[in-house]
């Protein structure tokens, strides 16, 4: 049955997209630029006060020989290891933390009357800890490594119960088109704020602040961009969402615990919705790590100038707004799966074009961008909309609770690939085409999902293209 699209429900739809807007900062800034760049220096001007301080061999490579500061050892929960691989460790901790507590977010957002007020609260949550990170300082790396955690586990929890709003707000027809427009918005947000960001620290000694403070400024403006828009989107998504059971106060804490316990039971009931959570969760590594080591690759592979490689992170913010319109567009002519499917085979092309890149040709990685800009943001929204079409009813916070926690606890495949890939070889155009392998197997996987099937065997209603 076709539901009319109501100006009522437009709005409740620019308020789903909003709520995107208003998150991605923190993956764009915080995440991707400037936590990577102003962590592990902070870490390391307190490695290197400890080594003036105590004569230790902090700063001693194993032959004994003086090493670099990003060499210098800091220490965590009496763990000692070099300054430069605290980010990667955060990474990882921060990825755990959400593995633990993600699932039952979702179990207890199913069992709620109240989604939109535990979506808000883990988005101020994760706002004012992102705000918080402003209070890293000298050699205080310790306040961003609790700060951080807190921001994840707010920013995984948000995304939870974000997801599995798309169900309540849109009918199986529509939700390809509005999963689209919300990423595409998320990424222009996200852009946005990064280039304001990047255009003020770029520029901090006209404003008169140090570099340090500048990076401290953007985290803060993360934080209140966050929290500032979460307000209207929170406050216009609607209550449409009628849980399974009439738990309240701490009971709905324990019914959480035992729905989450049973739906890891029953999900073996849905073995296509799992094949194509397995499928997505393969394809999505390669993306995340994609984007992560771009950077990386045209810094120590190719030999570009930081100024080239925020560009290039400019050019994949904005384009993947226009990639996720035109995914969403292409979607409603000839399906999702066939779109997806198309869109796997260009990330195989522009890894390809990645790998014979020529070093001083920046054009050339500008090119790359582009390509990664356009299917960027397209084939996550379209996998976020079909996945959603696949989830038995009651049950879409928990199971989106199991796609966001599937797709953080993979994410460390990709990354490692690269990193052995490009030690064995001491190549990373090498370490870049072998993450190839990630989209082939994604094809092939998604490819072989009867998705038809598998939402008609979750009791829903398959749309018209599909």
């Amino acid at each position: 049955m076709t539901v009319a699209v109501t100006r009522e429900r437009k709005r409740v739809w620019r308020a789903w997209y909003l709520y995107d807007w208003a998150n991605s900062p923190f993956y764009s800034s915080v995440i991707t630029v400037f936590g990577a760049l102003y962590l592990s220096e902070i870490a390391s001007a307190d490695a290197k006060t400890n080594f003036t301080l105590n004569g230790d061999r902090a700063c001693t490579d194993s032959s004994g020989a003086s090493s670099t500061l990003q060499n210098c050892d800091v220490s965590l929960f009496g763990l000692h290891f070099p300054a430069g691989s605290l980010w990667g460790y955060l990474l990882s901790i921060a990825t755990v933390t959400q593995v633990l507590v993600l699932p039952i977010a979702g179990a207890i957002a199913d069992r709620s009357r109240h989604k939109r007020r535990i979506l808000g609260g883990f988005a101020f949550l994760g706002a004012v800890a992102s705000a918080a990170m402003f209070f890293i300082a000298g050699t205080n790396w310790e306040v961003g490594v609790w700060t951080f955690i807190l921001a994840n586990i707010g920013y995984g929890g948000a995304l939870v119960v974000y997801y599995s709003f798309l169900v309540d707000i849109a009918e199986p027809d529509e939700r390809d088109a509005v999963s689209s427009k919300g990423w595409a918005f998320g990424y222009l947000g996200g852009g946005l704020a990064l280039a304001m960001q990047l255009g003020f620290f770029m520029g901090h000694e006209f404003f008169g602040v140090s570099e340090g403070l500048a990076i401290q400024i953007c985290f803060l403006t993360s934080g209140i961009w966050w929290a500032v828009f979460t307000i209207p989107a929170v406050r216009a998504l609607p209550q449409t969402h009628v849980p399974k059971s009439s738990a309240r106060g701490l009971s709905v804490l324990t019914a959480g615990f035992k729905e989450l316990k049973q739906t890891i039971k029953e999900a073996r009931a849905y073995p296509l919705t799992l094949a194509f959570l397995g499928s997505y969760l393969v394809f999505t590594d390669g993306i995340t790590t994609v984007v992560a080591v771009s950077a990386q690759y045209g810094k120590d592979e190719l030999k570009y100038s930081t100024q080239v490689l925020i560009v290039t992170i400019l050019v994949i913010q904005f384009l993947a707004y226009a990639g996720a319109m035109v995914h969403g567009a292409i979607a409603a002519r000839i399906g999702a799966k066939k779109t997806i499917l198309g869109s796997l085979v260009a990330w195989v092309v522009v890894l390809c074009f990645a790998f014979f890149i020529e070093a001083g040709q920046p054009l050339q990685f500008y090119a790359v961008a582009v390509g990664i800009g356009l299917v960027l943001g397209g084939t996550n929204a379209l996998s976020r909309s079909l996945f959603g079409q696949m989830i038995p009813e009651g049950k879409d916070a928990q199971y989106f609770s199991l796609y966001v926690v599937g797709e953080r606890g993979t994410s460390w495949l990709g990354p490692l690939l690269f990193a052995a890939v490009g030690q064995i070889t001491g190549s990373f155009r090498y370490a870049i085409i072998a993450l190839v392998i990630f989209f082939v197997l994604g094809f092939v996987f998604v490819w072989l999902v009867p998705v038809r099937r598998a939402i008609e065997a979750a009791g829903n209603r398959p749309p018209a293209v599909l």
